[in-house]
């Protein structure tokens, strides 16, 4: 081969490697480019709705959420380990993720439940605290947004649900009303009875007992003071700790306005103590989508007539109204006056006595009053002017109002609505609702129907309807296991849930085409909560 040959040889060929590395970072380019965003994501434990359901929510809006193995994360019987939560937060907080959401829960206690049961020393307590400083000097220009709890104060044991210790069950109610009177007592005064009562009660209650419960909350409260000095730092973008649940007068309201005071220097919109806890991982993640896009959607808020904004709900502490008007300001949001520069209309189902009920009573009987007629005419009104309708649903606690589902049904609206929650407390479902219906803007419309079809199994058909039923019929299935601890009943249970289910949609929604392979089980080992799912 000639020398001018040779060197034309070689030419070609570095020009040839040349080109495909050019071409193939192109490609590598590209395939960046189309890639989702990733989010980092801790939820408190692995139920279905703080977990699987809420990642549900913001991958439809185009987003991936990296979240820890089921297995890291707490649940009934697992309180979780928080030192193995630290560990993979290092490992998967790479440069490529936009934003992390971390409950401070999972990462002090290693779960929800954990917060209430653990053993930890307050010293331990702290010293993970303080690793969140560690964590932000690490990634310094990463958005950090941390959710906690006040630790809830339910009403009784059964309230409980078996996440309280032992002694919870047989002094739950005794604990409850004594706390309660403490707090009307700084908050009001006690009448002579009322102060009978607290030495009633305090003899009542074996002191054991009271330790216990109080010297475990004093520690969530000290770890809170100290994550409410890291916001006034700014080791964190945002802070919410949530009122899990409580009541106008409870321990749990009582060390909020402590906290609440406490933080009164750091801005409202970088911390807030908020009525719930379990909707506040999809808000924030939410607020996170909003800040990294820059984007202040426009909220109006529309009620029921009569109490409206005025209600407090069951489990909350305070007005469905201030509830809102914080929820709105967390995840990033404004409240404007005037529907027609909202981006949707979020219309609230409340009664017009301000009365919330329970869903699996006769109460729920399916049966539509006025309330209900002029709410549905209402979301009509808005849905035939062109308007974005999210509905929450809060005129029952743990489920949808049957009523309300039936009428909007008969009407084909169902399916025409931007987003609707209707499960648990009020303040999850108004919390839910809010940021679904924020992210359902980036959604395609198969995407937010499936969302709502999520909703429509879990909160109406399950959980307001079905669950009663085969709680009902958990005698008639052998083995040992009972509502709140199904054991043996548990698979049996699940599946005759699953053919209820089925037999429901085909009934009533037949343009959902859910097939014969709709299936539910209970993650929990209770009916309280489902996992409703497609499969073999």
């Amino acid at each position: 081969m000639k020398k001018d040959s040779v060197k034309k040889f070689f030419y070609a060929l570095t020009l040839i490697f040349c080109l495909s590395i050019i071409f193939s970072g192109n490609v590598d380019a590209a395939k960046k480019k189309n890639e989702p965003e990733k989010i980092l994501y801790i939820p408190h434990d692995n139920r279905p709705i703080v977990d699987e359901q809420t990642i549900d929510v913001v991958e439809r809006a185009g987003y991936k959420i990296v979240v820890p193995p089921k297995e890291f994360l707490g649940n009934r019987e697992n309180l979780g380990n928080p030192d193995r939560l630290w560990v993979w937060l290092e490992e998967n907080t790479k440069k490529d993720v936009k934003a992390a959401i971390i409950s401070s829960d999972a990462l002090l206690y290693g779960s929800l439940v954990g917060s209430r049961k653990h053993d930890y020393e307050k010293a331990v307590i702290l010293y993970r605290a303080e690793q969140f400083k560690e964590f932000r000097k690490k990634h310094k220009k990463l958005p950090i947004y941390v959710f906690g709890s006040i630790m809830r104060t339910p009403r009784n044991g059964a309230a409980s649900g078996y996440e309280e210790p032992d002694y919870y069950r047989h002094y739950g109610a005794n604990i409850f009303r004594y706390t309660a009177l403490r707090d009307k007592e700084e908050m009001q005064g006690l009448t002579e009875r009322e102060q009978k009562e607290v030495d009633f009660l305090e003899r009542l209650i074996p002191e054991k007992a009271m330790q216990d419960w109080m010297g475990r909350r004093g520690k969530n409260f000290a770890a809170n003071e100290v994550l409410i000095d890291m916001a006034r730092e700014k080791t964190f973008d945002c802070l919410l700790l949530g009122r899990d649940d409580n009541a106008p007068f409870s321990q749990t309201h009582k060390e909020s306005r402590y906290l609440t005071k406490y933080g009164e220097s750091v801005k409202k919109n970088k911390f807030q103590t908020i009525a719930g806890i379990d909707e506040i991982g999809l808000m924030l993640l939410t607020r996170a989508i909003n800040d990294h896009t820059k984007t202040v959607p426009n909220v109006f808020v529309r009620y029921n007539y009569g109490r409206g904004e005025a209600t407090v709900p069951t489990y909350s502490d305070e007005s469905i109204g201030e509830t809102v008007n914080a929820e709105i300001l967390a995840t990033g949001a404004k409240l404007v006056e005037n529907e027609n520069r909202a981006d949707f209309i979020l219309a609230i189902n409340t009664n017009s006595n301000g009365q919330t009920y329970e869903a699996n009573t006769s109460a729920n009987d399916g049966k539509a009053n006025n309330d209900t007629k002029f709410f549905a005419d209402t979301v009509q009104d808005y849905l035939a002017a062109g308007k974005k309708v999210v509905v929450a649903d809060i005129s029952f606690a743990n489920g949808s109002d049957n009523a309300l589902m039936e009428v909007l049904n008969q009407r084909g609206l169902l399916f025409r609505l931007h987003a609707y929650s209707g499960w648990n407390t009020a303040t999850n479902s108004t919390g839910f609702a809010l940021s679904t219906g924020m992210l359902a803007k980036k959604m395609s419309d198969s995407n937010k129907r499936s969302l709502l079809l999520t909703r429509y199994l879990d909160d109406w058909i399950y959980q307001a309807n079905v669950r009663t039923i085969v709680a009902n019929q958990l005698s008639w299935i052998r083995g040992e296991g009972f509502y709140d601890a199904l054991n043996d009943k548990r698979d049996e249970a699940a599946d005759e849930c699953g053919r209820m289910i089925t037999n429901f949609v085909r009934n009533n929604l037949p343009s959902a085409h859910v097939g014969e392979n709709l299936r539910v089980d209970f993650p929990w080992n209770r009916m309280f909560e489902s996992r409703i799912f497609f499969g073999r």
